[in-house]
């Protein structure tokens, strides 16, 4: 398992297929909170005050875990926030299915009529925790800005004697 998590070519094709994946989910949500209100509503599990902050606030969460990951910055601050996120989203779909409803799960579009929450959303959902699992704990950083200011610090230091 250490092996896996230190390959840095799979962190690397994690981090960027996570990052693309929140930052792709939060572009209609952040251009359109109004309709992502009706879209959490319809989970029937908050009051539209909290559905109204939810709203607010995660889309522009969700794009920060992206470009975090894309760019190598802060990834595991992204992965943890991310991995929160996705344990609230699995549930909230799970209690949908279980509930019956016909709703879309409001993930990349909030269309009414696409992504209908089902159990392969929640196997989606697990996946993608586990993505952010995986990150949570590598040690990869290829490619990214942490491998840059870490081995920029390290010069710095051998010049300066520190």
């Amino acid at each position: 398992m250490k092996k896996l998590l230190s390959n840095e070519y799979l962190v690397l094709m994690v981090r960027i297929i996570l990052g693309c994946v929140f930052i792709v989910a939060s572009i209609e949500k952040a251009a359109n909170p109004a309709s992502f209100v009706q879209s959490i509503g319809n989970y029937r599990l908050v009051s539209f005050d909290v559905a109204t902050v939810m709203a607010t606030v995660l889309p522009w969460i969700e794009l920060l875990c992206g470009l975090a990951f894309l760019f190598g910055l802060f990834t595991r601050g992204g992965a943890f926030l991310s991995f929160i996120m996705l344990i609230v989203f699995t549930a909230a779909v799970t209690s949908a299915v279980l509930q019956g409803l016909d709703i879309s799960c409001g993930c990349f579009t909030q269309d009414p009529t696409v992504g209908k929450v089902g159990w392969m959303k929640v196997g989606e959902n697990v996946l993608l925790t586990g993505a952010s699992v995986f990150l949570l704990f590598s040690t990869g950083i290829r490619l990214s800005l942490e491998r840059y200011f870490r081995t920029r610090n390290a010069a710095v230091d051998t010049r300066t004697g520190g």
